[in-house]
């Protein structure tokens, strides 16, 4: 095997770098993940993940984890319900009783990285591990972290989100900014903190839409409510708007006159102390983004293909990648690592553009006057 005796560094221990750590020890590869949370037991912050059958799905299978999965993940919690700004329901998956088929299970994200953490051996994870700078080393490169530790690698795989680091070793392609910005937030026991929210959701997710505006609930095993509001404004706003994110009456004195217009049951989302949130700019790569492959280094997830999440394929790009790079890096059938790295980057190039374009397409729809009626037609056309 090419990588015998070579060490693996996978910089990100999110569900993309995970499922390529995993499935690179199946091979009986050398790896090692550098994590920048300070532990496993850090609170995961986020809406729930729906996997898909070609990506998620398919990533699990080949990790031998379908059966942990099957434990972990949450029947029902990808019932739909969509509402108008006036939390009026246009349709809704819970009046199906029999027929309903969730071809896209829902699984936590705390659950998933559990069962991928668990399933790697022990010590594979370097934990308070952020990442700060690299250079090259002999036929590899020494990596440099903010606790002051360094480590060298033969190979190393970006897998460090949409802020990576590390991509600029590989391109100086930059992010577009997509027009929309998202504050997204935790309520923490919902139930007794945003009760009319916690109804409405009644275990799964709602998607709100109203004056090219957005707002997207999904319930969580834990109590908590998790939320996306969507707004267009500029690229800059987050600076610009004057907002401290980390007060919370500040963020919803915002939200009362940007929202003026929805129904003031909507408000439940700030309106408890439990509550953690954060302002996200959505930015994506060129439709057409391609590099030159170097010869040990490449990366995933997000940090190759960041997108807006108004597809739910996020994650599920970052499976794909890492089961695609883990069979190209352990196959047979190329000559070298950087004819097997050229492939995957190849083939992942490609398909990250369409998923995009698609992404991008939803994001518009949802961010426009009649979008909620664009929405509703996609929806009974089954799309």
């Amino acid at each position: 095997m090419k990588l015998q005796g070579k060490k693996i560094a996978v910089v990100g221990g999110g569900p993309g770098g995970l499922t390529l750590a995993k499935l690179l020890q199946l091979k009986g590869a050398n790896v090692t993940v550098y994590e920048r949370d300070i532990n496993k037991e850090v609170r995961q912050q986020g809406a729930t993940l729906d996997l898909h059958e070609e990506s998620g799905l398919e990533a699990l299978r080949r990790a031998n984890l379908m059966n942990e999965f099957k434990a972990s993940f949450r029947p029902d919690a990808g019932r739909l319900r969509v509402l108008d700004d006036q939390a009026i329901i246009k349709m809704d998956d819970h009046e199906i009783q029999h027929d309903y088929q969730e071809d896209r299970p829902e699984i936590d994200r705390a659950p998933l990285r559990d069962i991928l953490i668990n399933s790697l051996h022990e010590d594979t994870i370097i934990w308070d591990s952020q990442f700060i700078s690299m250079e090259k080393q002999e036929n590899g490169w020494l990596l440099h972290f903010k606790n002051g530790k360094s480590f060298y690698a033969d190979i190393v795989v970006a897998a460090d989100g949409g802020n990576s680091k590390i991509r600029s070793h590989i391109t100086d392609i930059k992010p577009i900014y997509s027009g929309v910005t998202i504050v997204e937030g935790n309520i923490y026991n919902a139930e007794k903190n945003a009760p009319k929210l916690w109804e409405i959701t009644k275990g799964g997710k709602v998607f709100a839409l109203g004056n090219e505006q957005s707002i997207i609930l999904s319930t969580k095993g834990e109590g908590s409510l998790s939320f996306y509001t969507g707004c267009k404004v500029s690229e800059n706003w987050v600076q610009e708007s004057g907002i401290d994110f980390n007060n919370k009456e500040q963020v919803f004195d915002w939200f009362k006159v940007a929202f003026s217009s929805w129904s003031d049951q909507w408000q439940e989302l700030f309106a408890s102390n439990e509550i953690w949130c954060m302002p996200r700019p959505q930015y994506h790569f060129p439709l057409d983004q391609t590099w030159t492959t170097l010869p040990n280094l490449t990366m995933l997830g997000d940090a190759a293909h960041r997108m807006p999440p108004y597809a739910g394929e996020g994650v599920n790009q970052a499976m794909q990648d890492a089961f695609e790079l883990a069979e190209n890096l352990t196959s047979d059938n190329f000559p070298d690592i950087q004819t097997a790295i050229s492939d995957y980057e190849k083939q992942m190039q490609a398909r990250a553009a369409a998923v995009t374009k698609d992404t991008l397409v939803n994001t518009e729809i949802l961010h426009t006057e009649s979008g909620l009626d664009k929405l509703l037609t996609m929806f009974n056309k089954g799309i």
